[in-house]
């Protein structure tokens, strides 16, 4: 009986000592400190050019704000040329895939800009902004983007009841350029109306 005792005795401390000591090392838990993996970061160059071409994509929601169509179109024109001086070289450290999708997505959002200069009515005008949003979005997760943060914002009754719109901010307060502060409908009640979905 004692002869018993004794082997499960020994079988135990020699399962403790295999957990606590081998085991814990093969996976991974040694005692040493892991270390994080490091951030890509763009070039400096990279990240300048894209915040120049986002104020320009500021200052067109803002007009939009103040249902301002004029300024609206300029400053479109200004975020059209600026989105061609993005030199995506300079995403050297990013595989071709992602190079090529992000190059997709930036021409995808100057077509809509452009679409978004032939328009004369706001509502139209705003509806191709709303795509231009919506297509830089994905760009910017594509590429991994590490400059100024950014909010993607979202309307749920930009264009009516269930039909709602995003945008870009550069800060967490709704400024709803949808809606704005002179609605023909709302007037100013609005402005405020939405809600931050995610940051950039």
């Amino acid at each position: 009986m004692k002869k018993g005792i004794l082997v499960v005795l020994l079988a135990a401390i020699a399962f403790a000592a295999y957990w606590f000591l081998i085991r814990k090392t093969e996976n991974g838990f040694s005692g040493e400190k892991q270390v994080a993996i490091a951030i890509k970061k763009h070039s400096d160059k990279f990240n300048t050019s894209v915040s120049t071409m986002m104020s320009a994509y500021f200052d067109m929601q803002n007009a939009f704000v103040l249902a301002d169509t004029s300024n609206a179109k300029e400053s479109c024109k200004k975020f059209i040329a600026l989105i061609d001086s993005v030199d995506f070289n300079e995403l050297k450290d990013d595989s071709a895939a992602v190079i090529q999708n992000a190059k997709l997505f930036f021409t995808d959002a100057k077509a809509n800009a452009v679409s978004l200069l032939t328009q004369t009515d706001i509502t139209e005008m705003r509806k191709d902004f709303n795509m231009v949003s919506d297509i830089l979005y994905p760009a910017f997760k594509s590429i991994n983007y590490n400059g100024p943060t950014m909010y993607y914002q979202n309307c749920p009754m930009a264009f009516g009841e269930d039909k709602g719109a995003n945008w870009i901010s550069s800060t967490k307060e709704i400024i709803n350029p949808y809606m704005g502060k002179n609605h023909p409908e709302y007037k100013g009640s609005m402005l405020h109306c939405g809600e931050v979905k995610d940051s950039l």
